[in-house]
């Protein structure tokens, strides 16, 4: 794996997860589709590994989200200066 939460193009592809699935939280979605496809997709099965990756998609969003708040005041900041 790349990084504790991002996994390789080489296992994505192996574990057929499409484009637009692989993002920061890739090597979280990676055993959270085991699981799903072993308990045959069962709702009250896999509940760890889901909440371990909505938590993290949801952080990762906020996250992003606020540095781009943050940038988009410093702009305006320097916009006033001028």
């Amino acid at each position: 794996m790349s990084s504790s939460t991002t996994a390789s193009q080489e296992e994505l592809k192996a574990h057929r997860v499409p484009l637009a699935w692989r993002d920061q939280c890739s090597a979280l979605l990676l055993p959270l589709n085991v699981c799903r496809k072993e308990n045959y997709y069962l709702p009250w099965e896999c509940e760890n590994e889901r909440h371990a990756y909505e938590k993290h998609v949801s952080s990762s969003f906020y996250i992003r989200r606020m540095r781009a708040l943050s940038k988009q005041k410093l702009r305006e900041r320097e916009a006033a200066t001028e």
